[in-house]
């Protein structure tokens, strides 16, 4: 199996920063796009940021100019950095991968387990 785990999140003031982790641990042979989604109570997950394995990495409108998504593909580890949070960044962050457990396998997506991420003063 494979397991994504994420680390980092918390309580921070408005115009404060963060930093989310994600871990892929498990068979794994190779990972296409890592990515972190959100969701806020009462709304629909939406994408925050993707990045391909070579490629463009995307960004909602909402997070351009403030957020800053990396991956270490030795770690299979992706990465958050987040400044400047408003109260709207508010929500469960959630990693994403795209997976490949065998070389004869097709990708499949695997979701971690969510992290709270609050914005207030």
């Amino acid at each position: 199996q494979v397991q994504l785990v994420e680390s980092g999140g918390g309580l921070v003031q408005p115009g404060g920063s963060l930093r989310l982790s994600c871990a892929a641990s498990g068979r794994i042979f190779s990972i296409d796009a890592m990515a972190w989604y959100r969701q806020a109570p009462g709304k629909q997950r939406e994408l925050v940021a993707s990045v391909p394995n070579g490629g463009t990495i995307n960004y909602a409108d909402s997070v351009k100019g403030r957020f800053t998504v990396s991956r270490d593909n030795a770690k299979n580890t992706v990465y958050l950095h987040m400044n400047s949070l408003e109260p709207e960044d508010t929500a469960v962050y959630y990693c994403n991968a795209n997976v490949r457990r065998r070389r004869t396998e097709p990708f499949y997506d695997y979701w971690g387990q969510g992290t709270q991420v609050t914005v207030s003063s």
